[in-house]
């Protein structure tokens, strides 16, 4: 078995005309936590849209665990062990959290019409088995005190985490988490840090994840692709990736903008 999950080959996409990812290539290896970082509008999100199969792209290839993406349909994806969380909370709000969970499993359900109308065997045991991941992963998350709550009312912290518990319901073996720590606290994004190295190494799940949260990105990632206007900047370990050059730039501005940002403040001292 390969140790590559994931590849990402030259893959482009453009909107009219935007080039809005452009020739971008990475391996996603069995195991790790791999993170897409980069300013807005950088093609972070839209790379994970071509994963989906949301979007196809213009040229290039994805192949997962050999297998070429882009002759699957967006129904397909799932199914083949590709999960997803979103940067806007997607939940059935007016189900229950274990409802919710119990939707992410469906995939897994082979019973058929006619099995699931008599309730056959077949039928029960695949219940049951729906019912045991989601009680696993509401164990993992801490989410027993909301397992019977209704989404709708829930505070949004644990709205990120049922949406997570869901993805996980899949029984992924890519965990694809966009911006996870968006809108949590402190707390918050600490207990999703945890979770997130938990997963990899309780559950054995590959996370490729987008995230704009730098300390949650060095605390959790193994490898980092850092993104700008559509392009690779830089690959390497956290730390590599934030001491680029082209990272720096790409947040910060150039060292010519910085010193003119910094220059009206010193002509203030001397004057």
């Amino acid at each position: 078995m390969s140790d590559i999950l994931l590849t990402a080959q030259e893959i482009s996409v453009r909107f009219g005309g935007v080039l809005a990812v452009n020739k971008v290539s990475f391996d996603v290896r069995r195991g790790e936590v791999f993170t897409l970082i980069g300013p807005n509008g950088a093609g972070k999100t839209t790379v994970f849209n071509l994963i989906s199969r949301i979007y196809t792209p213009t040229q290039g290839t994805l192949t997962f665990e050999g297998t070429p993406l882009l002759t699957q349909p967006p129904h397909a994806i799932a199914t083949m062990g590709i999960a997803r969380t979103f940067q806007n909370i997607e939940l059935f709000e007016h189900a229950t959290v274990l409802q919710n969970l119990l939707i992410g499993h469906h995939i897994h359900r082979g019973a058929g019409f006619w099995s699931n109308l008599l309730h056959t065997p077949a039928t029960r045991a695949a219940e049951i088995a729906a019912r045991q991941r989601a009680e696993e992963v509401i164990e993992l998350l801490d989410l027993q005190h909301h397992r019977d709550a209704f989404v709708a009312g829930l505070p949004y912290g644990v709205r990120k985490v049922v949406e997570l518990g869901r993805a996980l319901a899949t029984g992924p073996k890519l965990l694809l988490l966009d911006e996870p720590s968006s809108g949590l606290n402190v707390e918050e994004t600490e207990d999703m840090a945890w979770w997130i190295q938990d997963i990899r190494s309780e559950l054995g799940i590959t996370v490729l994840m987008v995230e704009h949260d730098m300390s949650l990105v060095s605390r959790v990632s193994d490898r980092v692709l850092a993104m700008n206007q559509g392009e690779v900047l830089a690959l390497g370990t956290p730390a590599e990736v934030q001491a680029h050059p082209g990272v720096i730039e790409a947040y910060l501005g150039s060292v010519d903008d910085l010193s003119s940002m910094r220059r009206p403040s010193e002509e203030r001292k001397a004057a």
